[in-house]
């Protein structure tokens, strides 16, 4: 059965097939804790494989400071190696459902991303900011590194030089910096970024949904293979849409002239 009632992240319907995933520790800049770790598994991990209710998730922080200011120290400074093993299998799936969920994610960034949630906000397809938004990977500085994808994603994102100064540095960078820098998609007011970022994923919801995830598909992962792979892996996504039924009411409703209804199959 999918989970519905979590402690640490708030679930709002946000209009035709558009989830809104707050996460919710304001209280401590949404801090990842133990049970914040798990939950996010338990909410992604569904969204890698099956037919989904929604159709793009957008994912944000609660409250004015922070989108989320990464582990919660309070409990990581506590563990054991052991603990800290097991935490990190659990982080490592999660982000692992990211990178392969059918259903694309977008972030909306206000106020802080550090660390893990820096990490959290690249493990997404991709990412709106507000202007005063801040980020680093500060883990070098704590005697640890990113473990989470941000070694992979940041460096997808901003290129292998920049990446290295920025992680091996651990310095804070501006919104405007990551932006120019290709980390993030645009910049918004802050009263404006979430707004701006369901309107797109709405848009995206719009859409026929196979034909959304065969082309997130070739592109992430035609991204990390040689042109030939790529055009392969593309050529066998575009495939899959072709028998659809969405594909025929595309025709039809151009035909009629009104917009087409997707039904994602």
């Amino acid at each position: 059965m999918k989970r519905t009632s979590y402690e640490t992240l708030k679930l709002d319907e946000a209009g035709d097939g558009v989830l809104l995933v707050t996460l919710n520790r304001p209280e401590v800049d949404n801090a990842i804790s133990m049970t914040m770790i798990a939950e996010l598994r338990d909410f992604f991990a569904p969204l890698s494989y099956g037919a989904q209710d929604h159709r793009c998730v957008v994912l944000t922080g609660s409250g004015e400071r922070a989108f989320c200011s990464g582990g919660d120290r309070s409990q990581r400074d506590k563990m054991t190696d052991d603990i800290m093993r097991a935490q990190h299998a659990l982080i490592e799936e999660y982000a692992f459902a990211m990178a392969n969920s059918i259903v694309p994610i977008i972030a909306a960034v206000r106020g802080i991303a550090f660390s893990g949630g820096c990490e959290l906000a690249l493990s997404c397809d991709f990412i709106y900011a507000s202007t005063d938004a801040r980020f680093a990977l500060t883990e070098v500085t704590r005697a640890a590194m990113p473990g989470a994808g941000g070694t992979q994603n940041l460096t997808a994102a901003v290129g292998e030089r920049r990446a290295k100064e920025i992680i091996l540095t651990g310095r804070e960078f501006s919104a405007r910096q990551a932006l120019d820098w290709g980390l993030v998609n645009a910049l918004f007011p802050p009263q404006d970024v979430l707004r701006e970022a369901l309107a797109t994923a709405a848009a995206i919801a719009a859409n026929a949904p196979i034909s959304v995830r065969m082309a997130r598909k070739a592109i992430h992962y035609g991204s990390q293979a040689d042109l030939r792979t790529g055009l392969m892996f593309e050529a066998q996504a575009y495939e899959r849409t072709i028998p659809t039924e969405d594909r025929r009411e595309a025709a039809l409703a151009a035909a009629e002239k009104r917009p087409p209804r997707f039904k994602g199959r």
